[in-house]
């Protein structure tokens, strides 16, 4: 590669900003901006394309929608009686109350489809539940908060699946549905761990819940746990889009808090839009940012260059989704995931396509291996998070990390090499890829 060419100066650029502390999205709109300039294109591309993706795309509605249900459901008593109902679930089983950060960590991802309002809405609570009397000590408690919140984005509804759908043109219904299996297998082998764990370093059992008081702790939780029906409901039965479907999502959340469980007032509503807010504009400004330097990449022909020289390697299908697991895996330690999703997936795919590679098997995968970055060093998100709600250091963070990221990986593996986990459920439902 020329190293003073148009397009390596851009690259440049958005390295030296972002290290700089300027958010990526902007990084990258500057670096793009330099490219343009340096090839004597008209600037007002940038804005073209900017605004041409953003307001042409009706899914992209669906993620500040999602983002708004899970913060709803995130605050009054909601979250307080889906904890009760997976403690009365699997609190009596070894590693009890780990074992219900992780299931509740299940329930709450077929709601809120983002790692960071998952650990953001119940960390800080199950930090405390957990570290309460020494029950388990704060690392490892923050760590099984960090991990556990890598599901949210694997099963529906999930923003990164939708932001996939967004670059891959892929049916958002069909890999949503996909997302089943590998989530609850994620779940699984960390559930599986943790009853490891527990037998070796002898952690509590919690009390079992009467018989007598399964009913009442479940009509209770019953209409919180019943979003997910409705959404997938909608979307599966062709009702809605995803998008309309993420509406009534946000919808039911504020009807069931405010006017059923009565926990939200003015200033709750307040709050949880805010917070909303700040977080769609984040995304917002990636995906303007993404979408832009896409532009690049094309005007660049890296895809087709890529492809090119990935089939001259002489891959099989198999041995091309090992690679790209390994590229991504690297590149998780050091970028933030939507902007793997939105930069590197779209060139990625053309030889993925070209291999025969099921293209929601593909990001399913993709997905998973993103997601597992954020509880990888240096730069996991989900670790800064904890790290800050516990006041633990990263060192003692990875320390009790580290197994759960050995099991997550070879989660990912399964994924990788047995395409059936991912695409019997879609198939069930029509699909025909």
């Amino acid at each position: 590669m020329n190293l003073t060419s148009p397009f390596s100066l851009a690259l440049a650029v958005i390295v030296a900003l972002s290290l700089l502390g300027v958010p990526v999205g902007h990084a990258m709109i500057g670096g793009s901006v330099l490219y343009l300039y340096l090839k004597g294109m008209d600037m007002g591309t940038a804005a073209e394309q900017l605004l041409n993706g953003t307001y042409s795309s009706f899914l992209l509605l669906a993620i500040p929608l999602f983002i708004l249900a899970a913060s709803i459901m995130s605050t009054g008593s909601i979250l307080d009686r889906l904890l009760r109902f997976c403690n009365a679930i699997v609190g009596r089983f070894p590693g009890g109350l780990a074992q219900v950060n992780v299931l509740q960590s299940i329930v709450f991802a077929t709601m809120s489809g983002s790692a960071l309002a998952d650990a953001a809405g119940s960390g800080k609570l199950m930090q405390a539940m957990m570290t309460k009397d020494g029950k388990y000590t704060p690392g490892f408690a923050a760590a099984l908060s960090a991990v556990s919140s890598v599901i949210g984005p694997i099963l529906p509804p999930s923003i990164p699946l939708v932001l996939y759908a967004l670059v891959s043109g892929t049916s958002i219904g069909y890999l949503f549905i996909a997302g089943v299996l590998p989530g609850l297998l994620l779940g699984a082998v960390q559930m599986g761990l943790i009853y490891v764990l527990a037998r070796r370093r002898g952690f509590p059992v919690e009390p079992k819940t009467p018989l007598r008081e399964m009913p009442r702790i479940t009509r209770e939780a019953f209409p919180a746990l019943m979003l997910p029906v409705i959404l997938l409901g909608c979307m599966y039965s062709g009702v809605t889009t995803p998008t309309e479907a993420a509406g009534i999502a946000a919808a039911y959340a504020l009807l069931i808090s405010a006017g059923l469980y009565r926990s939200m007032g003015w200033r709750d509503l307040y709050d949880a839009l805010l917070s909303s807010a700040r977080m769609s504009i984040s995304i917002g400004m990636l995906i303007a940012g993404a979408l832009v330097f896409n532009y690049v990449i094309t005007s660049e022909n890296i895809p087709a260059t890529l492809s090119k020289s990935m089939q001259g390697l002489d891959l099989s299908p198999l041995g091309f989704l090992l690679l790209v697991n390994l590229i991504l895996l690297v590149l998780g330690m050091f970028l933030e995931g939507s902007t793997i999703i939105l930069v590197m997936l779209p060139v990625l795919l053309p030889t993925a396509t070209a291999l025969g590679i099921d293209p929601v098997h593909f990001g399913v995968m993709a997905v998973l291996n993103i997601m597992i970055g954020l509880v990888t060093p240096p730069y996991g998100l989900l670790l800064f998070m904890m790290m800050r709600i516990a006041d633990v250091s990263l060192t003692v963070l990875m320390r009790d990390v580290f197994p759960f990221l050995l099991v997550m990986l070879g989660a990912l593996a399964l994924v990788t090499v047995w395409p059936d986990m991912v695409l019997w459920l879609p198939r069930l439902m029509g699909y025909r890829g």
